[in-house]
Protein backbone atom coordinates (compact mmCIF):
# COMPACT_ATOMS: atom_id res chain seq x y z
CA UNK A 1 0.00 0.00 0.00
CA UNK A 2 1.03 3.29 -0.90
CA UNK A 3 1.49 5.33 2.43
CA UNK A 4 2.41 9.16 2.58
CA UNK A 5 5.52 10.57 4.55
CA UNK A 6 3.59 12.63 6.40
CA UNK A 7 0.32 12.68 8.06
CA UNK A 8 -2.26 14.26 10.67
CA UNK A 9 -1.94 14.13 14.07
CA UNK A 10 -2.67 16.04 17.27
CA UNK A 11 -0.01 17.16 19.71
CA UNK A 12 -0.61 18.66 23.00
CA UNK A 13 1.80 21.85 22.48
CA UNK A 14 2.28 22.12 26.53
CA UNK A 15 1.11 20.34 29.43
CA UNK A 16 -2.44 22.38 30.36
CA UNK A 17 -5.80 21.98 29.40
CA UNK A 18 -7.52 21.05 26.25
CA UNK A 19 -7.04 23.68 24.37
CA UNK A 20 -3.42 22.59 23.77
CA UNK A 21 -4.45 20.25 21.62
CA UNK A 22 -3.54 21.19 18.12
CA UNK A 23 -3.31 19.31 14.94
CA UNK A 24 0.31 19.39 13.22
CA UNK A 25 1.85 17.57 10.24
CA UNK A 26 4.02 14.72 11.22
CA UNK A 27 6.26 12.65 9.44
CA UNK A 28 4.62 8.79 9.68
CA UNK A 29 6.63 5.92 11.82
CA UNK A 30 7.35 3.77 10.49
CA UNK A 31 7.32 -0.06 12.02
CA UNK A 32 10.29 -1.58 13.93
CA UNK A 33 11.05 -5.59 14.06
CA UNK A 34 7.37 -7.28 14.67
CA UNK A 35 5.62 -4.16 14.47
CA UNK A 36 2.74 -2.86 12.62
CA UNK A 37 1.74 0.33 11.10
CA UNK A 38 -2.03 0.81 10.86
CA UNK A 39 -3.83 3.69 9.22
CA UNK A 40 -6.67 4.95 12.04
CA UNK A 41 -9.45 4.86 10.60
CA UNK A 42 -10.74 5.45 14.46
CA UNK A 43 -8.92 6.30 18.13
CA UNK A 44 -10.54 5.48 21.30
CA UNK A 45 -10.54 8.56 23.79
CA UNK A 46 -9.16 7.41 27.72
CA UNK A 47 -8.58 9.38 30.96
CA UNK A 48 -4.86 8.45 30.23
CA UNK A 49 -4.77 10.98 27.82
CA UNK A 50 -6.60 13.56 29.56
CA UNK A 51 -3.61 12.78 32.53
CA UNK A 52 -1.13 12.90 29.80
CA UNK A 53 -1.89 15.56 28.08
CA UNK A 54 -2.03 17.39 31.78
CA UNK A 55 1.71 16.07 32.22
CA UNK A 56 0.86 14.38 34.75
CA UNK A 57 1.36 11.20 32.96
CA UNK A 58 4.25 10.71 31.24
CA UNK A 59 4.34 7.95 28.31
CA UNK A 60 7.41 5.34 28.16
CA UNK A 61 10.32 6.27 27.34
CA UNK A 62 9.83 3.83 24.38
CA UNK A 63 6.32 5.09 22.86
CA UNK A 64 5.45 7.43 21.10
CA UNK A 65 4.99 11.27 22.90
CA UNK A 66 1.43 11.47 21.02
CA UNK A 67 -2.04 10.33 22.80
CA UNK A 68 -4.04 7.44 21.85
CA UNK A 69 -3.95 4.29 23.61
CA UNK A 70 -5.89 2.06 21.15
CA UNK A 71 -7.52 2.41 17.82
CA UNK A 72 -9.10 0.35 15.12
CA UNK A 73 -8.06 0.58 11.47
CA UNK A 74 -5.73 -1.26 8.29
CA UNK A 75 -2.34 -2.66 8.09
CA UNK A 76 -0.34 -0.80 5.45
CA UNK A 77 3.09 -2.25 6.36
CA UNK A 78 4.89 -4.37 8.61
CA UNK A 79 7.97 -4.84 10.39
CA UNK A 80 10.89 -7.42 9.84
CA UNK A 81 9.83 -10.55 11.63
CA UNK A 82 6.01 -10.21 11.40
CA UNK A 83 4.19 -13.48 10.54
CA UNK A 84 0.53 -13.14 11.74
CA UNK A 85 -0.60 -9.88 9.89
CA UNK A 86 -0.38 -8.38 6.55
CA UNK A 87 -1.42 -5.70 4.39
CA UNK A 88 -4.76 -4.97 4.03
CA UNK A 89 -5.93 -6.52 7.40
CA UNK A 90 -8.46 -4.76 9.37
CA UNK A 91 -7.28 -4.78 12.74
CA UNK A 92 -7.64 -2.95 16.49
CA UNK A 93 -4.77 -2.28 18.62
CA UNK A 94 -3.49 -1.70 21.96
CA UNK A 95 -0.84 1.44 21.12
CA UNK A 96 1.60 2.28 23.06
CA UNK A 97 0.77 5.81 22.63
CA UNK A 98 0.45 7.89 18.67
CA UNK A 99 -3.35 6.59 18.37
CA UNK A 100 -4.28 10.18 18.06
CA UNK A 101 -2.84 10.48 14.53
CA UNK A 102 -4.04 9.32 10.89
CA UNK A 103 -1.33 6.63 11.32
CA UNK A 104 0.11 4.41 14.18
CA UNK A 105 2.58 1.63 15.47
CA UNK A 106 2.27 -1.41 17.42
CA UNK A 107 3.84 -4.46 18.59
CA UNK A 108 2.06 -6.99 15.85
CA UNK A 109 1.34 -9.05 19.30
CA UNK A 110 -0.67 -6.19 21.05
CA UNK A 111 -3.74 -6.21 17.75
CA UNK A 112 -6.35 -8.40 17.36
CA UNK A 113 -8.98 -8.91 14.48
CA UNK A 114 -11.63 -6.78 14.58
CA UNK A 115 -14.10 -9.15 16.15
CA UNK A 116 -17.35 -9.82 14.33
CA UNK A 117 -20.45 -7.92 13.98
CA UNK A 118 -18.52 -4.66 15.03
CA UNK A 119 -17.45 -2.13 12.61
CA UNK A 120 -14.02 0.31 13.16
CA UNK A 121 -15.35 2.72 15.25
CA UNK A 122 -16.68 0.30 17.85
CA UNK A 123 -13.34 -1.84 17.81
CA UNK A 124 -11.47 1.27 18.42
CA UNK A 125 -12.99 1.48 22.26
CA UNK A 126 -12.27 -1.95 23.00
CA UNK A 127 -8.93 -2.78 23.52
CA UNK A 128 -7.94 -0.18 26.73
CA UNK A 129 -11.03 -1.31 28.50
CA UNK A 130 -10.78 -4.96 27.76
CA UNK A 131 -7.82 -5.38 28.29
CA UNK A 132 -7.91 -3.36 31.53
CA UNK A 133 -11.03 -5.64 32.77
CA UNK A 134 -9.69 -8.81 31.92
CA UNK A 135 -6.54 -8.41 32.95
CA UNK A 136 -7.43 -7.26 36.59
CA UNK A 137 -10.71 -8.71 37.55
CA UNK A 138 -10.02 -12.28 35.84
CA UNK A 139 -6.00 -12.71 35.43
CA UNK A 140 -5.53 -11.25 38.89
CA UNK A 141 -8.04 -11.40 40.91
CA UNK A 142 -9.55 -14.39 40.01
CA UNK A 143 -12.95 -13.99 39.27
CA UNK A 144 -15.16 -16.70 39.24
CA UNK A 145 -19.01 -18.00 37.80
CA UNK A 146 -21.28 -17.70 41.04
CA UNK A 147 -19.03 -15.23 42.57
CA UNK A 148 -20.46 -11.14 43.56
CA UNK A 149 -18.43 -8.48 41.61
CA UNK A 150 -18.39 -4.66 42.36
CA UNK A 151 -17.25 -1.85 40.16
CA UNK A 152 -17.34 1.60 40.47
CA UNK A 153 -17.76 3.95 38.39
CA UNK A 154 -20.08 1.99 36.43
CA UNK A 155 -21.13 4.23 33.41
CA UNK A 156 -17.78 5.12 32.71
CA UNK A 157 -15.64 3.32 29.55
CA UNK A 158 -14.16 0.47 31.84
CA UNK A 159 -17.33 0.36 34.50
CA UNK A 160 -19.51 -0.86 30.91
CA UNK A 161 -17.24 -3.08 29.77
CA UNK A 162 -16.71 -4.86 33.61
CA UNK A 163 -20.38 -5.12 34.17
CA UNK A 164 -20.69 -6.67 30.55
CA UNK A 165 -17.66 -9.03 31.02
CA UNK A 166 -18.74 -9.71 34.39
CA UNK A 167 -22.07 -10.54 33.74
CA UNK A 168 -21.17 -13.04 31.24
CA UNK A 169 -18.77 -14.68 33.23
CA UNK A 170 -21.76 -15.38 35.21
CA UNK A 171 -21.15 -13.58 38.43
CA UNK A 172 -23.56 -11.21 40.21
CA UNK A 173 -22.96 -7.81 39.47
CA UNK A 174 -22.79 -4.71 41.62
CA UNK A 175 -22.15 -1.42 40.48
CA UNK A 176 -22.02 2.60 41.51
CA UNK A 177 -23.24 5.96 39.30
CA UNK A 178 -23.44 9.15 40.23
CA UNK A 179 -26.77 9.35 39.33
CA UNK A 180 -29.99 7.28 39.16
CA UNK A 181 -30.70 7.47 35.50
CA UNK A 182 -26.87 6.46 35.28
CA UNK A 183 -27.99 3.47 37.91
CA UNK A 184 -30.46 2.33 35.51
CA UNK A 185 -27.68 2.31 32.49
CA UNK A 186 -25.74 -0.21 34.90
CA UNK A 187 -29.15 -2.40 35.13
CA UNK A 188 -29.41 -2.37 31.50
CA UNK A 189 -25.96 -4.04 30.67
CA UNK A 190 -26.20 -6.40 33.37
CA UNK A 191 -25.54 -4.95 36.84
CA UNK A 192 -28.53 -6.76 39.47
CA UNK A 193 -28.01 -3.76 42.12
CA UNK A 194 -26.68 -0.32 40.82
CA UNK A 195 -26.12 2.27 44.03
CA UNK A 196 -26.07 5.73 43.70
CA UNK A 197 -23.00 6.51 45.52
CA UNK A 198 -24.40 10.05 46.18
CA UNK A 199 -27.35 9.09 48.07
CA UNK A 200 -26.62 5.70 49.16
CA UNK A 201 -23.32 4.04 51.55
CA UNK A 202 -22.34 1.54 48.89
CA UNK A 203 -20.96 -1.07 51.43
CA UNK A 204 -24.31 -1.52 53.22
CA UNK A 205 -25.75 -3.53 50.04
CA UNK A 206 -22.74 -4.89 49.63
CA UNK A 207 -22.72 -6.37 53.27
CA UNK A 208 -26.64 -7.17 52.90
CA UNK A 209 -25.70 -9.64 49.89
CA UNK A 210 -22.99 -11.47 51.76
CA UNK A 211 -20.08 -9.06 50.47
CA UNK A 212 -18.03 -8.48 47.02
CA UNK A 213 -15.58 -11.85 46.12
CA UNK A 214 -14.41 -8.84 43.77
CA UNK A 215 -13.92 -5.16 43.06
CA UNK A 216 -12.39 -3.03 40.42
CA UNK A 217 -11.60 0.59 41.67
CA UNK A 218 -10.64 3.61 40.02
CA UNK A 219 -11.03 5.91 43.07
CA UNK A 220 -8.95 5.04 45.77
CA UNK A 221 -8.59 7.77 48.49
CA UNK A 222 -11.30 7.46 51.01
CA UNK A 223 -12.78 4.36 48.97
CA UNK A 224 -10.20 1.92 50.44
CA UNK A 225 -11.29 1.48 53.96
CA UNK A 226 -15.08 1.95 51.91
CA UNK A 227 -13.63 -1.15 49.82
CA UNK A 228 -12.90 -3.21 52.82
CA UNK A 229 -15.81 -2.83 54.31
CA UNK A 230 -17.79 -4.41 51.54
CA UNK A 231 -15.58 -6.93 50.59
CA UNK A 232 -16.25 -10.32 51.59
CA UNK A 233 -13.80 -12.54 53.53
CA UNK A 234 -11.19 -14.14 51.38
CA UNK A 235 -12.30 -11.28 48.70
CA UNK A 236 -9.89 -9.39 45.99
CA UNK A 237 -9.33 -5.65 45.48
CA UNK A 238 -8.43 -4.54 42.35
CA UNK A 239 -7.10 -1.08 41.77
CA UNK A 240 -6.80 0.54 38.64
CA UNK A 241 -6.47 4.21 39.13
CA UNK A 242 -6.38 6.71 42.10
CA UNK A 243 -8.48 9.48 40.80
CA UNK A 244 -9.70 10.07 44.63
CA UNK A 245 -6.55 10.26 45.63
CA UNK A 246 -3.17 7.78 46.14
CA UNK A 247 -3.04 7.98 49.98
CA UNK A 248 -5.20 6.04 52.26
CA UNK A 249 -5.18 4.47 55.89
CA UNK A 250 -6.31 1.00 56.49
CA UNK A 251 -6.52 -1.21 59.41
CA UNK A 252 -3.59 -4.67 58.50
CA UNK A 253 -5.39 -6.67 61.41
CA UNK A 254 -8.34 -6.51 59.63
CA UNK A 255 -6.93 -7.58 55.66
CA UNK A 256 -5.03 -10.67 57.95
CA UNK A 257 -7.94 -12.12 59.94
CA UNK A 258 -10.43 -11.63 56.78
CA UNK A 259 -8.02 -13.35 54.71
CA UNK A 260 -8.48 -10.25 51.79
CA UNK A 261 -6.54 -9.61 49.23
CA UNK A 262 -5.20 -6.10 48.11
CA UNK A 263 -3.61 -6.03 44.28
CA UNK A 264 -3.17 -3.03 41.44
CA UNK A 265 -1.57 -2.16 38.02
CA UNK A 266 -1.28 -0.09 35.77
CA UNK A 267 -1.66 -1.45 31.85
CA UNK A 268 0.71 0.81 29.88
CA UNK A 269 4.17 0.59 31.93
CA UNK A 270 3.99 -3.15 31.51
CA UNK A 271 6.16 -5.54 29.21
CA UNK A 272 5.50 -5.87 25.61
CA UNK A 273 5.57 -9.95 26.69
CA UNK A 274 2.84 -8.95 29.68
CA UNK A 275 0.86 -6.80 27.43
CA UNK A 276 0.87 -9.51 24.10
CA UNK A 277 0.09 -12.38 27.09
CA UNK A 278 -3.25 -10.66 28.02
CA UNK A 279 -4.19 -10.05 24.43
CA UNK A 280 -4.22 -13.30 24.03
CA UNK A 281 -6.36 -14.05 26.67
CA UNK A 282 -8.65 -11.37 25.30
CA UNK A 283 -8.85 -13.21 22.21
CA UNK A 284 -9.28 -16.28 23.30
CA UNK A 285 -12.15 -15.25 26.16
CA UNK A 286 -13.52 -11.60 25.97
CA UNK A 287 -13.81 -11.52 21.53
CA UNK A 288 -16.44 -15.25 21.68
CA UNK A 289 -18.29 -12.84 24.08
CA UNK A 290 -18.79 -10.18 21.80
CA UNK A 291 -19.07 -12.78 18.68
CA UNK A 292 -22.41 -13.93 20.64
CA UNK A 293 -23.88 -9.84 21.64
CA UNK A 294 -22.80 -10.55 25.47
CA UNK A 295 -20.16 -6.88 25.30
CA UNK A 296 -20.55 -4.20 23.37
CA UNK A 297 -18.84 -1.16 23.84
CA UNK A 298 -20.82 1.57 25.01
CA UNK A 299 -19.91 4.92 22.40
CA UNK A 300 -20.78 8.27 24.09
CA UNK A 301 -20.02 10.47 21.27
CA UNK A 302 -17.68 10.81 18.28
CA UNK A 303 -15.61 13.69 17.50
CA UNK A 304 -13.45 14.42 14.41
CA UNK A 305 -9.72 14.10 15.24
CA UNK A 306 -9.12 18.21 14.44
CA UNK A 307 -11.40 18.43 17.26
CA UNK A 308 -9.39 16.43 19.80
CA UNK A 309 -9.82 19.45 22.50
CA UNK A 310 -13.55 18.67 22.26
CA UNK A 311 -13.36 15.13 23.27
CA UNK A 312 -11.26 15.96 26.19
CA UNK A 313 -13.46 18.76 27.13
CA UNK A 314 -16.47 15.82 27.04
CA UNK A 315 -14.23 12.88 29.08
CA UNK A 316 -13.97 15.78 31.65
CA UNK A 317 -17.23 16.13 32.39
CA UNK A 318 -19.49 14.06 34.43
CA UNK A 319 -22.41 13.59 32.41
CA UNK A 320 -20.36 11.23 29.62
CA UNK A 321 -21.77 7.65 29.54
CA UNK A 322 -19.22 4.90 27.96
CA UNK A 323 -16.36 5.72 25.30
CA UNK A 324 -15.43 8.23 23.46
CA UNK A 325 -13.84 8.11 20.19
CA UNK A 326 -12.00 9.94 17.63
CA UNK A 327 -12.95 9.64 13.72
CA UNK A 328 -9.77 9.72 11.67
CA UNK A 329 -10.10 8.27 8.32
CA UNK A 330 -13.33 7.05 6.51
Amino acid sequence: MNVPATMQAIVATAPGGPAVLQPQQLPVPEPGPQELLIRVAFAGVNRPDALQRAGLYDPPADASPLLGLECAGTVVATGPGTTRWRAGDRVCALLPGGGYAEYACCPAAHALPVPEPLTLREAACLPETAFTVWSNVVMRAGLRPGERFLVHGGTSGIGTTAIQIAAALGATVFATAGSDAKCRICTELGASRAINYRDEDFTIPLREAGGADVILDMVGGSYLPRNIRALADDGRLAQIAVLGGARAEINLAVLMTRRLTLAGSTLRPQTREAKAAIAREVETHVWPMVARGALRPVIDSEFPLAAAADAHRRIEAPEHVGKIVLRVAG
